[in-house]
C-alpha cells in the first residue's frame, strides 16, 4: 500500500516495506550480514599474532563482539517475528531498535578508525610491518576491512531504524 502526500500526487512508499525493516527478510538478511561480517573480523584478529601490541586491536575484538552479539540477537528477533507473523513496528521496539543501532555503530566505527589509524602508523609511518616479521600485518588489514564492511550494513540498519521510527 502506498501513501499519497497530501501537497501533491506522488506516492511515496509505505515505510513499513523499506529494505531491512524488523520482522521482515530484508532486515534478517541485513542483521546476518552484520553479524557475519563482524565475527570474521574478530575471528580474524584474534587469530592474527601480535595483535594483543595495540590497544586498538583489542578494543576491535571487543567492539565486534558487542556488534555478533546485538546482531545476532536481532536476527533471532526477525526470525521470530517472520515465524510467527509479528509486526515489530512500534514505537517501544523501534526506539530501543534505534539506541541499541546507534550505539553499537558508534562503537564499531570508532574501533575500526582507530584501528585503521594504528595500520597506517604500523605501516606507512614507522615501517614496523616491515622491521617486525612477527607481526600479522596482512591480517590485521584484513580484520580492518571487514569491521569497516559490518559497521556500513550497521549504519545501514540504523538508517532504516531511524526513518521507522520517525514515520510512526
Amino acid at each position: 500500500m502506498a501513501i499519497i502526500h497530501p501537497c501533491s500526487k506522488i506516492q511515496l512508499p509505505e515505510m513499513k516495506s523499506l529494505f531491512g525493516s524488523p520482522g521482515k527478510v530484508s532486515g534478517l538478511v541485513l542483521r546476518m550480514g552484520q553479524c557475519l561480517f563482524a565475527a570474521a573480523s574478530l575471528a580474524v584478529m584474534a587469530s592474527a599474532s601480535g595483535f594483543s601490541t595495540a590497544t586498538s586491536f583489542c578494543f576491535l575484538i571487543a567492539a565486534m563482539g558487542v556488534q555478533v552479539l546485538w546482531s545476532f540477537g536481532l536476527a533471532c528477533l526477525d526470525i521470530h517475528a517472520l515465524r510467527l507473523n509479528k509486526d515489530l513496528h512500534n514505537h517501544i521496539v523501534l526506539s530501543l531498535l534505534v539506541i541499541g543501532d546507534w550505539v553499537t555503530a558508534i562503537l564499531s566505527l570508532a574501533a575500526a578508525c582507530s584501528s585503521a589509524g594504528v595500520m597506517v602508523v604500523f605501516m606507512k609511518d614507522t615501517g614496523i610491518c616491515r622491521l617486525e616479521t612477527t607481526l600479522s600485518c596482512k591480517t590485521f588489514q584484513i580484520s580492518v576491512a571487514l569491521a569497516f564492511v559490518a559497521w556500513f550494513l550497521l549504519a545501514v540498519s540504523s538508517y532504516v531504524m531511524f526513518w521507522l521510527l520517525a514515520s510512526i
